[in-house]
């Protein structure tokens, strides 16, 4: 039997998880708050959090004051799906690879894998623009798209290798034995089981893709039409004051992707991080 709590340790409980809300929410509900207020209000003494008069203008006047936002967010969204795509296309046999066959070097490719994680894209900024430049993809999707997915398939590697290894390997060994081939293997047996943990990769290396997006936008890319949204975001930075209510609603519509499929796949996502928690 578990001990049920004492009244003190439950209010110690709740007290340390509103205390861990508040670090985690109070920017976005400030910045929120900061889309909602005039300019005026923004550098009144005292500063006031609470808006008064607030409205949602801001989340209108933003079109105009950046006319190409729209196409920003769509180029953000669309960089990062194309990221995911290449990424779950390379990982799930790599990962299948790694957790279900032995083989020379397999422990130093994880390894490897590893260090690459450990190196910033700012270290690499230099090689990977005279790669860009010599492939001729500067100015294009792909010079966002081919580093974006190189720096996130090592991890989603590691995650999606994990996964697997729990699954048993006696179903692969019960088709084999019904003349099922590897590839049959793991696109009938494995992939099913797999797919809550694929799901979470997929969200995982969406969430990075769209965040990574700023360094490598600004480096390989100097045409307007191919600008992701937080380059995006700079139109906001006038020369002589910066438009901060007009600059926090686009940075919560830019957020939006990112939000609408988190909603839509966290049943799979809770089902993938809880999935072998429990001894089978």
């Amino acid at each position: 039997m578990i001990d049920r709590y004492k009244w003190y340790e439950i209010v110690l409980l709740y007290a340390g998880m509103a205390v861990f809300l508040f670090f985690v929410l109070a920017p976005f509900i400030e910045g929120f708050l900061v889309s909602l207020k005039p300019l005026s209000q923004l550098f009144s003494t005292p500063y006031n959090f609470i808006p008064q008069n607030g409205s949602f203008e801001a989340y209108f006047t933003m079109w105009q004051s950046v006319p190409m936002l729209a196409l920003y967010i769509f180029n953000s969204f669309f960089i990062s799906t194309v990221v995911t795509l290449i990424v779950i296309a390379v990982v799930v046999p790599a990962a299948y690879a790694f957790a279900r066959f032995q083989f020379a070097g397999s422990g130093l490719l994880l390894g490897g894998f590893l260090a690459v994680n450990m190196f910033s894209g700012a270290v690499l900024l230099i090689p990977l623009f005279r790669l860009m430049r010599t492939m001729g993809l500067l100015n294009t999707y792909w010079a966002m798209i081919v580093p974006g997915a190189a720096f996130l398939i090592p991890s989603s590697i590691w995650l999606l290798r994990t996964y697997m290894m729990r699954i048993p390997r006696e179903l692969d060994e019960a088709a084999w034995v019904d003349g099922a081939s590897r590839l049959y293997t793991l696109r009938r047996v494995v992939l099913p089981l797999a797919m809550p943990g694929i799901v979470v990769v997929a969200i995982m290396t969406f969430i990075g893709a769209y965040a990574q997006q700023f360094i490598f936008a600004l480096t390989f890319n100097s045409r307007s039409e191919f600008m992701p949204l937080p380059i995006g975001l700079f139109a906001f930075f006038g020369k002589q004051e910066v438009i901060w209510n007009e600059l926090m609603a686009a940075s919560f519509i830019g957020i939006l992707p990112v939000m609408i499929v988190i909603v839509f796949l966290q049943r799979y996502l809770v089902a993938g991080l809880t999935a072998g928690a429990v001894k089978q």
